[in-house]
């Protein structure tokens, strides 16, 4: 009966380590259906989220680039438009996204731990609103389809990394 009792014990104890352990989560997949499939996953391993390039025309978000830490991710989408360009803050990390689409992106509002808004695109079509999950995490990589412009994009939520050489 001891032997059942510990047993049970060291379970249930496995089991909410294993739920606290779990930071992660996904927002989206936010717009139209067209387009190839990008993922920034591998950039994540560069570094947290430093800056952000967006390329947008008078109706939607063209391109989008993400610098991980001091490298550049691979740039999607078209190339028309007007290139606009920021730069996180130190320990700055993004903890929102908004935006609109109807068909392709429209406006991405990517929204930081130190209170800013950084918006880009046109304010018409279908809203969203991506948050994380999980408290204390913040936005580590973007995925999404893209072709001349932005077709959706999705947003994945993580820790921000403990420790980052490159940043």
């Amino acid at each position: 009966m001891l032997t059942v009792a510990l047993l049970a014990l060291l379970c249930a104890s496995a089991s909410a380590n294993a739920i606290q352990a779990r930071s992660s989560s996904y927002s989206g997949e936010y717009g139209g259906g067209g387009g190839k499939r990008f993922s920034h996953s591998g950039n994540q391993l560069d570094g947290p989220i430093t800056a952000l390039r967006v390329r947008v025309n008078n109706y939607y978000i063209v391109g989008l680039q993400v610098r991980y830490g001091k490298v550049w991710s691979d740039y999607v989408g078209g190339r028309s438009g007007d290139l606009e360009e920021i730069f996180l803050h130190p320990g700055e990390s993004v903890i929102q996204v908004s935006g609109k689409y109807k068909g392709y992106l429209k406006k991405v509002v990517f929204v930081t731990d130190k209170g800013r808004y950084l918006a880009f695109g046109k304010d018409s079509g279908t809203s969203f609103n991506a948050v994380p999950l999980h408290p204390n995490t913040v936005l580590r990589f973007i995925s999404g389809r893209s072709g001349s412009v932005i077709d959706a994009i999705g947003l994945h939520w993580d820790v921000y990394p403990s420790i980052c050489s490159s940043c």
